[in-house]
């Protein structure tokens, strides 16, 4: 179970994470308001995780999830450059989310 906290932990973080560009320097309302929901709910369920989850590996796949989703998103949403290194260093970070899974 503390796995799929994280999971969605880190699913929050790429939330909050895409919603600092809608916000527009936190003014305008909607937007705002989201991001900051998703931030306290990413590090809500990131402490919950932490009640089984040793700190190094939950912290780790909580921050390689936001980044690999962030990225993802930044290429879809926002047009940037899906070059074959970036995608590489993408699968990177995701290889080592598995890693850090099966080694816990």
């Amino acid at each position: 179970m503390a796995w799929t906290i994280l999971f969605v932990a880190g699913l929050m973080e790429i939330g909050w994470a895409i919603g600092l560009k809608y916000t527009e320097g936190f003014t305008r309302l909607v937007p705002s308001v989201l991001t900051l929901l998703s931030m306290a709910s990413s590090i809500v369920l990131l402490g919950l995780a932490l009640k089984t989850l040793p700190i190094g590996t939950a912290y780790a796949v909580w921050t390689g999830i936001g980044a690999v989703g962030t990225a993802m998103l930044g290429i879809v949403l926002f047009g940037e450059p899906a070059t074959a290194l970036r995608l590489s260093s993408i699968g990177l970070i995701v290889a080592g989310i598995i890693g850090l899974k099966l080694v816990t």
